[in-house]
């Protein structure tokens, strides 16, 4: 049964700086349920979920994907968000964020581990089993939030290009204006952080900004880019009789495709229109768009849907890691 031992307890307010960390709740079918990976690890006689300490230049999904590798030799695509709890360390807070992962290995089929200086064993167990099992009320804790519907999850990412200097500054045609040195190394940057969430579609606005913030990521995933013309700038004022506080019915039936075939997708657009993309797409997914649904250069929504549902939501900021999330 799961108890302290010194590890969970209640958020400390400490001038002392927290200590970040990330892990998941990997998941797959069992015959009567989900079956969870629990890990053992000898120096502390305990049995846990896969987590560990951010390293620097880390984003906490990264963390959560490299530690699940070097603890259970599994390698994990992030899903739904789950609680972030926060315990004393020899007197140090510490945080640690947990999102869901869905079946690295089959259904019924061992997981090939290789035990290491922190671990020496993994456990499929089912979720009912690994309340007892797990040895800390922290884990509990995230077990209880990831045994609420759903469990399983399809990535939905809109991104906001990465910088591309200054319109005022490029006198060519604006559809033509290129990533500067900055966004290119955004774009790099870009292409491991979406990797942890694994879509496999990728859709861009034709304006060779989108296009370049996205063709690295693409690239890594073996994927070709759609050029999309719906995603391009949105109209101007006055240019249509269409109200404008309605999204463009091409931004409508682009989006709503996208999210029907239940394909993992990340779509790159503008500063204009990702207002009305987020807007169709919470509305498809049956939930209120975010109040401020604006992004800064290379920040992205992750929405996780679940079939016609709103799993969970997240923004991330290169600049600033996780700056928003809700189940």
């Amino acid at each position: 049964m799961a108890d302290d031992r010194g590890e969970p307890g209640k958020p400390a307010l400490s001038p002392i700086a927290e200590i970040e960390a990330a892990g998941v709740v990997s998941w797959r079918r069992g015959r009567g349920g989900p079956e969870v990976l629990l890990v053992h690890r000898p120096r502390r006689e305990d049995w846990s979920l896969a987590k560990g300490k951010r390293e620097p230049g880390e984003q906490l999904p990264e963390t959560a994907v490299r530690e699940v590798a070097e603890e259970a030799t599994v390698r994990v695509l992030v899903g739904r968000r789950l609680k972030t709890v926060h315990y004393q360390v020899s007197g140090r807070p510490k945080r640690v964020d947990f999102w869901a992962a869905a079946e690295p290995v089959g259904p019924g089929e061992p997981a090939s581990f290789a035990p290491n200086d922190e671990v020496d064993e993994v456990r499929w167990v089912p979720l009912e089993a690994a309340f007892d099992l797990v040895s800390y009320a922290s884990d509990v804790t995230v077990l209880n939030d990831f045994a609420r519907w759903p469990h399983r999850t399809v990535p939905f990412v809109v991104l906001r290009h990465a910088s591309a200097g200054h319109k005022k500054d490029w006198t060519g045609d604006d559809l033509l204006r290129p990533l500067d040195f900055r966004g290119q190394a955004e774009a790099r940057t870009l292409a491991r952080l979406l990797s942890c969430f694994g879509p496999v579609r990728v859709v861009s606005s034709p304006a060779a900004r989108c296009l370049a913030t996205v063709e690295p990521y693409a690239a890594h995933i073996g994927a070709p880019v759609v050029a999309e013309p719906a995603l391009m700038l949105p109209r101007r004022p006055g240019s249509e009789s269409l109200d404008e506080n309605v999204p463009h019915p091409e931004v409508v039936q682009a989006v709503r495709a996208l999210l029907a075939d239940g394909v993992p997708t990340v779509i790159c657009a503008h500063r204009e229109n990702i207002p009305d993309i987020m807007s169709v797409a919470c509305h498809y997914l049956d939930a209120p768009p975010p109040e401020d649904p604006s992004l800064r250069k290379s920040s992205f929504w992750v929405l996780q849907a679940a079939e016609s549902t709103l799993g969970g939501i997240e923004r991330y900021d290169l600049s600033g890691l996780l700056t928003r999330a809700s189940g």
